[in-house]
């Protein structure tokens, strides 16, 4: 299975670069290949680096073909070797290294012991690859395609009161909860007289130490994320100030504090409710500009000014006509122009549909069983005209309730420039 992209473009694509969208394609790609396993270690991963000689690779598989003869096990011997072959055929397709270089994977994936289904991937990266990589293993070596991936746009969160403590990062759309603390510090007592000032002595110490560990985990975890833009301090009380104020966090992560939030709750909600508050902070995240954009669109749907559009065939009948001022595609976005044959009748016919509605799909003349006998992604197809119609995009995540209520209604929407004639 080939991998192809997007072409590459100078500047922006609307809200969005087509560089973001080569990324969820291969973000895709990487998701599906890191859930396979091989029974032996019979997975050929292979990286040749931009600007490499492409005839050593050549040379270097076909000495590995060799050495693979001498594999014992004559199952595992006749898989690599038969993944080694659909690498040969696929680099026959080119005539030198790609201007970003190349990756190809191959191997069996079948499930069942002694049953081989050997399949190929390859891909020209949406960044220029500086590694060079073959590897034979039971698992395909992804990790340079995951930096190619790496989300860059992260925030740190805490949100402290004096009882607790919730840690967590938003990562790219998503909110990820890190650690929770719950702290020792105990209620304000009624007591009088000389013991209360020393009760309230103890609170205070009790308090100083639980913001000093709460600042020297946030500060471990989030030394994790090398391209944190920012921290936000938040909480329903004081204590958020006290914290932001005083020398708990590591000097560097300090200097990325960039506001502080009040909160009506702590934990995981919380969390939520912190990123909600401190729009005014990250309203360039991608998290704020989504909810943004999908509020707009749904209040348009709801109350049917006519400037909603959404489903395959409603939303691009809009872009050919030039009025779809932004176009939403969902991450999940997973539509295909399909060929089919009827077993029965054997009347050949084409149809886009989602990839869930291929199966058990019948004859419209004689009820036969339909069969699969070609697929091709529609992404690209809809991305380039929505490129020559000028129309923005917007890929859409499913991590908020609005984005996954998108996926359910197809995956793609639009919002006119203009309502259209009846």
């Amino acid at each position: 299975m080939e991998y192809k992209f997007p072409p590459q473009c100078g500047g922006v694509v609307g809200y969005m670069t087509v560089e973001d969208i080569r990324k969820r394609r291969l973000k895709d790609l990487v998701e599906e290949l890191e859930n396979i396993r091989g029974r032996h270690t019979e997975l050929v991963s292979v990286y040749i680096p931009a600007g490499f000689n492409f005839n050593k690779v050549v040379d270097q598989i076909r000495n590995e073909q060799s050495t693979a003869q001498n594999i014992k096990s004559k199952s595992v011997r006749k898989n690599v070797l038969s993944a080694l072959e659909r690498v040969l055929q696929h680099m026959k397709l080119y005539k030198q290294t790609p201007k970003n270089g190349l990756v190809i994977f191959s191997g069996n994936v079948s499930d069942k012991e002694g049953v081989a289904d050997v399949q190929v991937w390859a891909l020209e990266p949406p960044e220029e690859l500086n590694q060079r990589l073959y590897r034979c293993d039971q698992i395909f070596i992804l990790d340079p395609l995951r930096e190619l991936i790496r989300e860059r746009e992260v925030y740190g969160i805490i949100l402290i009161d004096k009882s607790d403590a919730e840690i967590g990062v938003l990562f790219g759309k998503q909110i990820r909860p890190l650690k929770h603390l719950d702290s020792l510090v105990p209620g304000k007592t009624e007591a009088g007289g000389w013991s209360q000032a020393r009760y309230a002595r103890i609170r205070e110490g009790l308090l100083n130490d639980f913001m000093k560990k709460v600042g020297e985990i946030a500060s471990s975890k989030f030394k994790e994320y090398k391209d944190m833009l920012g921290v936000i301090i938040a909480g329903p009380g004081p204590v958020k100030d006290e914290f932001r104020e005083g020398k708990f966090l590591d000097y560097e992560l300090k200097q990325k504090i960039i506001g502080t939030v009040s909160t009506s709750y702590t934990g995981e909600y919380g969390l939520r409710e912190a990123v909600e508050r401190a729009d005014e902070f990250i309203s360039e995240a991608s998290i704020s500009k989504e909810k943004k954009i999908l509020l707009r669109f749904f209040t348009e749907l709801g109350k049917d000014s006519g400037l909603a559009v959404y489903g395959v065939i409603d939303t691009v009948k809009a872009m050919k006509a030039g009025n779809l001022e932004l176009l939403l595609l969902s991450e999940k976005f997973d539509w295909v122009k399909t060929g089919f044959k009827c077993s029965g009748c054997g009347e050949e016919t084409e149809a886009v549909l989602n990839r869930s509605q291929l199966e058990g799909r019948k004859c419209k003349k004689c009820e036969g069983s339909l069969e699969v006998t070609a697929e091709k992604d529609v992404t690209d197809e809809i991305v380039k005209m929505a490129e020559e119609m000028n129309t923005n995009i917007e890929m859409i995540s499913t991590d908020t309730m609005e984005g996954s209520q998108l996926k359910e209604m197809g995956g793609i929407a639009g919002i006119l420039r203009f309502r259209a004639r009846e």
